[in-house]
């Protein structure tokens, strides 16, 4: 497989160039992130995988804003990232709304920064509010939702300011795996109404092929980039397909092993012995 998935013509819409980062520990230095370069057109979805303490999570971290102390450079459309800005919006694990809030008043949050109307702010989060699908919630409150829907409003904040990149870091890890399930759907449906750039963080393979156009698997201690796959599957994607299975084996054992991957052979109905097939 190729690793890459969009015209080299195309100017990256979010750029890592030597990324690294340390932290004190111990009275020592601690490398998390080494040499991570990274070019993420505009429209693409992309998902790193890896075990924990392989520094994905920093990665966000530091694109978003939260934290400057970095070697290298990350830029957004051509502009280096300093500090917190409109043109990132974020989701966590965690829904992190708060509880005295309603849906509405949780999502209006996202737009504390912007300088709108009260009747500009109201329109913006109703467009939102029908985009994530919670018409008639508008009201309700953080413990009267299910944890999908409560997925959803932060989905909704992160995106209702109009952001140029969606960040996720592991935004379904929290849910059982029914609505896991559900809400990669919704995710994708969300995407291709809001058109937006969007970068996941997660442990989960099967999310990753399900969901990304390039899987970024990274390895620990310092957190690195391995290998970088293409996922070339059409939507809507089947996870009992063939296909899916095969990239779901070859990703696992580039998690897992320091060899190259190589495809077991196909053995097809037709090439077995008589004995082997029920009637």
């Amino acid at each position: 497989m190729t690793t890459l998935a969009f015209p080299p013509a195309a100017a990256p819409l979010v750029r890592f160039t030597h990324v690294g980062k340390q932290f004190a520990v111990d009275g020592g230095e601690l490398e998390a992130i080494r040499e991570f370069n990274l070019d993420i057109a505009p429209g693409e979805f992309v998902a790193i995988v890896g075990s924990s303490g392989c520094g994905k999570s920093t990665l966000l971290r530091l694109l978003v804003g939260l934290d400057g102390e970095f070697r290298g450079q990350i830029e957004v459309a051509g502009k280096p990232v300093q500090g917190i800005g409109g043109d990132r919006g974020i989701v966590f694990q965690e829904h992190r709304l708060f509880p005295w809030l309603t849906v509405e008043q949780n999502i209006g949050l996202g737009l504390v920064n912007e300088h709108l109307t009260q009747a500009e702010r109201f329109r913006r989060v109703s467009e939102f509010i029908q985009l994530v699908g919670l018409q008639g919630f508008e009201r309700a409150y953080p413990h009267q939702l299910s944890g999908g829907m409560a997925q959803r409003v932060a989905i909704a904040r992160g995106l209702v300011a109009s952001p140029q990149i969606l960040l996720l870091d592991e935004p379904f890890g929290a849910l059982d795996a029914l609505t896991r399930q559900q809400m990669q759907d919704e995710l994708l449906a969300i995407r291709r109404r809001a058109q937006i750039t969007t970068l996941l963080v997660t442990h989960d393979v099967e999310e990753a092929i399900f969901l990304a156009d390039r899987v970024v698997v990274m390895e620990p201690r310092p957190g690195r980039i391995k290998r970088i796959v293409d996922i070339d599957l059409p939507h809507p994607r089947t996870r009992s397909s063939f296909e899916f299975h095969q990239l779901r084996e070859e990703l696992l054992h580039e998690l897992t092993h320091d060899g190259e991957y190589v495809a077991p052979p196909v053995v097809r109905v037709e090439d077995l012995p008589l004995a082997y097939i029920a009637y």
